[in-house]
């Protein structure tokens, strides 16, 4: 029993250091680009925004959030 409970002890311990702490999400910054030019792929700006996030993340970002996070950007 009591080596059941060492156990588990160790094994919490070991899984809180493992999980480490959670980090804010960022994003790309396109506030500096102009939407529909060469410099944005000829895509919108969220569009161009959740591809960008896509390449470096693997993880598509809704069109809804991506919008979001653009008029967060530019400051509208």
């Amino acid at each position: 029993m009591r080596k059941t409970l060492l156990t588990l002890i160790g094994a919490g311990v070991l899984a809180m250091a493992l999980a480490g702490t959670a980090s804010a999400q960022t994003y790309p910054n396109v506030s500096n680009l102009k939407a529909f030019s060469a410099e944005a792929n000829f895509m919108s700006l969220p569009g161009y925004l959740r591809y960008v996030y896509q390449q470096q993340t693997g993880q598509w970002l809704t069109y809804a959030e991506a919008q979001r996070v653009v008029q967060q950007q530019t400051g509208q």
